[in-house]
């Protein structure tokens, strides 16, 4: 069983909903994600989405696109995300998901990335631009090795969610919003349906975890009351850490987390 479907177990025991908590690695600096990963675990995060950035990041809204930016600016390349996320092992052994875009595993070659991932400790990939129609090569490469973790959106059909959720392990991202990361519009009620519909259609085969606009603890109150099994925070964090001062990363990080945590024990 993966990290990731152990955790899940794990809260479902204890009758809580998973906090999956992203940040950019290397933003805007390699001491400060550590300084990040360190808040989270204090803040008792249960899953850690580390992004690595790419040139065009079509899903993400602009708080991530310049968080994307200032990392590549600042030099992070594969390798260095490699090392970053074997410090970050040592340090957690909470599940690792690395959210980034197809082209990064493909150019590298799909066996070779994923098997230096999972060496490196991550657990699953969230790539949202990976179609399920040209997913074959990349399932069968991930296939026993790590989560393949697919995204759903509203307007999503009952059939596409179907096959959708046949090539997903450890949890399905619904995306809670149309549009990008970030985009902070209220709860909406074609969102709560969805939810329900994708709940219905899972059959609880698997958890469904809803990001994108997720920013606050009443955003997290409202997505688990209405039935989801993970809540995504990711654009939130990344403007705490941006307008902290370094030595402060960790401390407000872990307090932002632990309110964040609360919403989800029901």
């Amino acid at each position: 069983m993966s990290r990731i479907k152990e955790k899940f177990a794990e809260l479902k025991a204890k009758n809580e909903k998973a906090l999956i908590s992203y940040i950019m690695v290397g933003f805007p600096n390699e001491r400060a994600t550590l300084s990040a990963v360190k808040g989270l675990v204090k803040g008792g995060t249960d899953i850690i989405e580390l992004g690595f950035p790419f040139s065009d990041p079509l899903a993400d809204g602009p708080v991530i696109q310049n968080a994307s930016t200032v990392s590549l600016k600042n030099g992070t390349k594969i390798n260095n995300f490699f090392s970053l996320v074997k410090k970050i092992r040592k340090m957690t052994g909470l599940p690792l998901v690395l959210m980034t875009y197809t082209n990064i595993l493909y150019a590298r070659g799909y066996p070779k990335f994923i098997s230096e991932a999972k060496k490196a400790g991550i657990d699953g990939f969230i790539l949202p631009d990976m179609s399920i129609e040209e997913s074959k090569e990349y399932l069968n490469a991930a296939k026993g090795k790590i989560d393949t973790i697919f995204l759903v959106s509203p307007n999503t059909s009952k059939e596409r969610i179907r096959k959708i959720t046949q090539a997903t392990s450890g949890f399905l991202y619904m995306v809670a919003i149309y549009g990008t990361t970030g985009v902070k519009t209220g709860i909406k009620n074609y969102t709560i349906k969805a939810i329900k519909e994708v709940k219905k259609q899972t059959k609880a085969k698997i958890p469904v975890g809803v990001g994108f606009g997720v920013s606050s603890p009443a955003d997290v109150k409202k997505y688990i009351s209405v039935g989801a099994d993970a809540v995504i925070v990711g654009s939130a964090f990344l403007k705490l850490i941006e307008k902290t001062p370094q030595n402060k990363i960790e401390q407000k990080i872990t307090a932002f987390t632990k309110s964040l945590k609360k919403q989800t024990r029901i």
